[in-house]
């Protein structure tokens, strides 16, 4: 009698919050190729070379499908097996690997890092004593978001030579209080797999994860990309033109955002992972662990735009290797990936049994808007155009790059010149964090160059005063111009130079390069 009393209390809950969140609902069937139709015309709009999306719902795949062509110009068709960069949807399999060391009894979530890394070392003495391994996977080591990424991009350091090389940067926030973003913390994860595992951590997800899943075109590596059939060409704006970019190696960076995959195969991942752990007869890791990973470990808050567009949405988290958040009732579990020329998105709702991925060979911000109109169909919320929506401040946000390279030499001091002569600037700059960078004087012009990444080379033209306009030799889907100040001391020597180069991702305001 008790157990029929609950039952009915429950219903009678669930009667009375269905009309709040139609998510409580139960979801009529979905038209499928209603939302296909809409997916192609959306990547039609947003002017995406190509993409592909995949949806699982009930342990089945519902569409796997792809849009448009692999590159711009071309005539190869994106289909489901076609290779993206999956960029930080990466970060959930490093997550999932060290699950899997923990249930093989070779190491504890709390396990300090420095058990494991004797050599690791942070900002402040009692942080590098006490980050556990778990707080690696959840950005709250007080490392401020996106820093020290410029370790890694494009340089010829290690990972154990970037995770070294953290221990020169700042904290931005409180340890365990604050959020910050840190791809840097991923690598240490990597670190700590390798020396508990033995196995660099690319083979070991290949191991635990691709190959028993039927994962057979996603890989950790860019090496050997190139004989591969079948991959996308990234795309990404430069001077308010869609260019091609080649694939460049993040492999120094795996742990965190290193998976190459194609939609067939991440839904293979997806439903594993709507199994917390279990997928085909198979044990991955268990519910335990699963729930672990999708607890939140550091609330990242809701913004009072993000209020106003996501009514539904109360709360925002950061677990591990993934983003919680809650929308029409539901919990969800997600991340986004950006890699150069590619960007990615998965969502999954638990208690739906549904999941979604959307991979792009371009720089936009479409997957959102894709796996939100998904999300509407499956939960029972309003037919939104969130392509329509999403579309114009995405065009907002590109005028605002451009307007910012213009800004560079609009802000131009006209009528002054540098306080010495070109020579005088010449020399070795370093610091310990970064490395060293050299100044030339070349063919009457400054030349710097950014020693332990070769493809950081740029030219310098004087703007004003000791400011030189920078502009890179290379074309880079991230960034553009930016400046490059000489400080100059009380007898009239160069001491020391500071870069800002405007952009979102990589901060070069941190590198700290003083006269050798």
């Amino acid at each position: 009698m008790e157990q029929l009393m609950r039952i009915v209390k429950l219903s009678l809950v669930l009667a009375l919050l269905g009309p709040v969140f139609p998510g409580l609902a139960r979801s009529a069937d979905v038209d499928v190729e209603k939302l296909s139709a809409y997916i192609s015309k959306a990547r039609e709009d947003w002017a995406v070379p190509g993409l592909a999306v995949a949806i699982v719902k009930d342990g089945k795949v519902a569409l796997s499908r792809g849009y448009g062509v692999r590159e711009l110009g071309g005539d190869k068709a994106v289909d489901s097996d076609t290779l993206f960069a999956i960029a930080s949807n990466s970060k959930a399999f490093t997550s999932a690997a060290i699950a899997t060391l923990v249930e093989d009894g070779k190491l504890s979530w709390n396990d300090r890092v420095k058990k494991h890394l004797p050599w690791f070392q942070l900002y402040d003495r009692y942080v590098t004593e006490e980050l556990r391994v778990f707080e690696l996977l959840c950005h709250r080591s007080g490392l401020g978001t996106f820093s020290g990424d410029l370790l890694w991009y494009g340089t010829g350091y290690s990972s154990e030579e970037v995770v070294r090389r953290a221990r020169f940067l700042e904290p931005k926030g409180i340890f365990r209080s604050d959020f910050g973003y840190s791809n840097l913390m991923f690598i240490a994860a990597g670190e700590v797999l390798e020396a508990v595992s033995g196995k660099p951590w690319a083979e070991y997800v290949e191991e635990r994860f691709f190959i028993p899943l039927g994962m057979k075109r996603t890989r950790a590596t860019v090496r050997g990309l190139d004989r591969v059939e079948n991959v996308a060409t990234p795309h990404g704006e430069s001077e308010g033109r869609l260019v091609t970019f080649p694939w460049v190696s993040w492999d120094s960076m795996g742990p965190a955002g290193g998976v190459i995959s194609s939609v067939r195969d991440m839904s293979l991942w997806v439903r594993m992972q709507l199994g917390q752990g279990h997928w085909d007869g198979r044990r991955y890791f268990s519910r335990e662990s699963s729930r672990k990973m999708w607890k939140p470990h550091i609330l990242t808050g809701v913004s009072v735009a993000d209020r106003k567009r996501y009514p539904s949405t109360h709360f925002k988290a950061y677990a591990l290797g993934w983003g919680v958040k809650d929308y029409l009732g539901r919990k969800l579990v997600r991340h986004g990936g950006a890699y150069d020329g590619m960007y990615s998105g998965v969502m999954m709702v638990p208690e739906e049994r549904l999941g979604v991925v959307v991979l792009t060979n371009s720089m936009t911000g479409i997957a959102h808007a894709l796996t939100l109109r998904i999300l509407d169909a499956y939960l029972g919320g309003k037919e939104r155009d969130w392509s329509s929506e999403f579309l114009p401040r995405e065009k907002r946000g590109r005028q605002r790059k451009i307007q910012i390279q213009e800004d560079l030499v609009r802000g131009r001091v006209k009528g002054t010149k540098p306080s010495l002569g070109l020579a005088a600037y010449g020399g070795t700059y370093g610091g310990s964090l970064y490395g060293d960078a050299s100044v030339k004087l070349e063919d009457g012009r400054l030349v710097l160059r950014l020693s332990p990444a070769p493809d950081f080379v740029a030219d310098l033209e004087h703007l004003h005063y000791d400011t030189f306009l920078l502009t890179w030799r290379k074309k880079f889907p991230w960034f553009g111009r930016g400046t490059c100040r000489f400080l100059v001391d009380k007898s009239g020597k160069v001491e020391e130079l500071e870069l800002d180069v405007p952009n979102d991702d990589f901060w070069f305001t941190e590198l700290e390069f003083r006269r050798r």
